[in-house]
């Protein structure tokens, strides 16, 4: 498998406070792996700097191609077109439908041919099971619901890794082991999945690497 992450002794600061110092791990392609860690642990600022949200100015940092300690302003959207985010409480554009809200994000990203953003919207709508409610607002959905769209999203650019912050921690149990089904499905198709949450217990049903932010650094169990 080709590695698409390296990070090697590398440093992470928020606002000038060292958050997690001698960083390193690798991850490649298809891999399913947990971030685990109390909140304020730095998993959040770990996976912000893999879409170059939060800069890196000490050690080596490379994803796809992309060199994140001297990564321009302008290549950012490219780095993020390959990456795909799903966070905890869905993020879905309240005034408009499943359809516009992915919709927006492939006009975003630079589509424009309307055929194939219809078959790009219905691919991803199908592959998370959600195919009768692209006219739906996002109020008229179960949380549930809400968590499979805001997965569609990140999908519409088939990218190589999916980001999911606490993707669970809204959603009841049935629910979200639900979600953790579809995501290692994703995973088992080929697409990286790092999922940051403090809920240790689903690795039983739904095993994975495992790395644990704790002491300001990154230990892998």
């Amino acid at each position: 498998m080709a590695k698409i992450i390296e990070y090697k002794n590398v440093e992470i600061y928020r606002k000038e406070l060292l958050v997690l110092k001698n960083v390193n791990f690798t991850l490649e392609e298809g891999q399913f792996t947990y971030l685990f860690g109390r909140v304020g642990s730095g998993k959040s600022s770990l996976i912000k700097t893999l879409y170059a949200e939060i800069p890196i100015s000490n050690g080596e940092a490379r994803i796809f191609d992309y060199d994140l300690t001297c990564i321009k302003r302008k290549d950012v959207p490219m780095l993020r077109r390959q990456i795909g985010i799903v966070f905890q409480d869905f993020q879905l554009l309240s005034d408009r439908s499943v359809y516009d809200n992915l919709l927006f994000v492939l006009k975003a990203t630079g589509w424009k041919n309307k055929s194939d953003i219809d078959q790009r919207i219905e691919e991803t709508l199908k592959e998370v099971g959600m195919t009768t409610k692209s006219y739906k607002m996002p109020h008229e959905l179960s949380g549930g619901e809400q968590q499979r769209i805001a997965i569609a999203r990140a999908l519409l650019n088939k990218p190589r890794l999916i980001l999911a912050d606490e993707p669970t921690g809204n959603l009841d149990g049935t629910t979200g082991h639900q979600i953790m089904t579809l995501l290692h499905k994703i995973s088992s198709e080929g697409t990286a999945v790092i999922m940051a949450t403090h809920n240790t217990s689903l690795t039983d049903d739904f095993p994975g690497r495992i790395l644990q932010c704790e002491d300001k650094k990154i230990i892998e169990l």
